[in-house]
């Protein structure tokens, strides 16, 4: 067994029963040929909330489960509890309202075998209830894809993800406690990661699959998900740059914002491009609020109402 490859997958949760079909994916996953798998919970909420959800499942679940009691209300405590807690050659990270597919976790490794990256990130495919707008639907605003630059994946995030524990770009890295309430952590992980020289490749695949619940499926939510974003991109940019540097970066992302103000007016008659527009000037609008050093908005650790 000490021959074997060993890959442990870390899933974070925060009062969500939306773990139990999390769980069931995960067990009925196909485990990569010559491969050791275990399921890290690490439990964000005051108190165990999801422990009798775990241990109900786990006999259920053909492989290893390991649940962490990791309070409370910040993300990357629980993110660091799982890379913490790992002993294996990778880890994976799945969200706890997301579900795999059968060869999620085989594809992931294909591709971290094949590119020799230190990360892979997969795909995650949004599915929308009868309730969400058309426009939205049509659109596709929230499935999840990695953003390349010149050629290149310079960040990433841990709703689908593949970690090689031992790549130096990720020695002693950990998430962000100071992002850990605002969201953003894994942005930072993961251009931190980059900066260190790490690669990051793709596997188009690896499938996740994350339904859209109706609080989530407005305007109001991913205009807040999209300047907070921004606010992380900014912060991040606003770390290298400094005088002349800085106010370049200020007077881009100003400039962008306007732009997509006049693209929306223009796109007015069509709900799509207007929408995407709006949201992009708000992502660009956040860009400026994080160089300017302003506070980010909390995202974490109060969760809408739960999807049943």
């Amino acid at each position: 067994m000490s021959d074997r490859l060993r890959i442990d997958i870390g899933v974070c949760t925060f009062r969500r029963p939306e773990l139990a079909e999390t769980l069931r994916s995960l067990a009925a996953m196909t485990v990569p040929a010559g491969a050791t798998v275990r399921i890290i919970v690490a439990d964000n909420d005051r108190t165990p909330s999801a422990g009798a959800l775990v241990e109900g499942l786990r006999p259920t679940i053909p492989v290893e489960v390991t649940y962490l009691h990791c309070p409370a209300s910040n993300i990357s405590i629980a993110r660091n509890a799982c890379l913490d807690s790992s002993t294996g050659d990778f880890l994976a990270f799945i969200d706890d309202d997301e579900t795999a597919s059968t060869d999620w976790l085989a594809r992931l490794l294909d591709v971290a075998q094949a590119t020799g990256a230190d990360a892979v990130l997969g795909p995650v495919r949004a599915h929308y209830g009868p309730s969400a707008p058309d426009w939205m639907r049509k659109g596709d605003f929230h499935s999840t894809l990695p953003v390349w630059v010149q050629g290149e994946i310079r960040t990433g995030y841990t709703c689908n993800a593949l970690l090689k524990l031992n790549a130096l770009s990720l020695a002693g890295r950990r998430f962000k406690l100071a992002l850990g309430r605002s969201g953003g952590e894994d942005t930072d992980f993961f251009t931190g990661m980059h900066r260190a020289g790490g690669r990051i490749a793709f596997a188009p695949e690896a499938w996740v699959h994350e339904p859209v619940p109706e609080g989530r499926a407005s305007f109001p939510w991913l205009a807040k998900r999209r300047f907070r974003s921004g606010q992380t991109h900014g912060r991040l940019l606003a770390e290298n740059a400094r005088g002349l540097a800085w106010v370049l970066d200020l007077a881009l992302a100003a400039a962008k914002c306007g732009y997509c103000a006049v693209a929306t007016a223009l796109a007015f008659p069509l709900p799509v491009p207007r929408h995407r527009f709006a949201l992009r000037g708000l992502l660009h609008a956040g860009v400026v609020s994080g160089l300017l050093g302003h506070k980010a908005i909390e995202q974490y650790g109060v969760r809408e109402a739960p999807s049943r």
